[in-house]
């Protein structure tokens, strides 16, 4: 599937992006490519591919020890803050 310049154009706009005339052709190739090979891997057939969390079998992801290595300071965070109420920062009302 090729996009075209209005959908990237679409797409741009929802992302917030600004996009020049000039990077245009390159956003459009790029996109329609990705679009393309994700189009490519919704074809494979997976049906009987069991979900696996590592993909060698018996290895497992190390992770290091849970420990605390840093002191609370939120007291300390809170004294420079203009106005805190019941440990928490009071920020002006964005949302009517």
């Amino acid at each position: 599937m090729s996009l075209t310049r209005q959908d990237v154009d679409k797409i741009a706009h929802l992302a917030r992006l600004q996009v020049t005339e000039q990077e245009m052709p390159v956003y459009v190739k790029s996109l329609s490519a990705i679009v393309d090979f994700v189009a490519e891997l919704a074809r494979v057939d997976t049906q009987d591919i069991a979900p696996m969390a590592h993909p060698l079998v018996g290895q497992h992801q190390r992770l290091r020890p849970d420990e605390i290595t840093e002191s609370d300071r939120h007291e300390q965070y809170q004294r420079n803050a203009p106005r805190v109420q019941a440990a928490l920062y009071v920020v002006p009302r964005v949302i009517e």
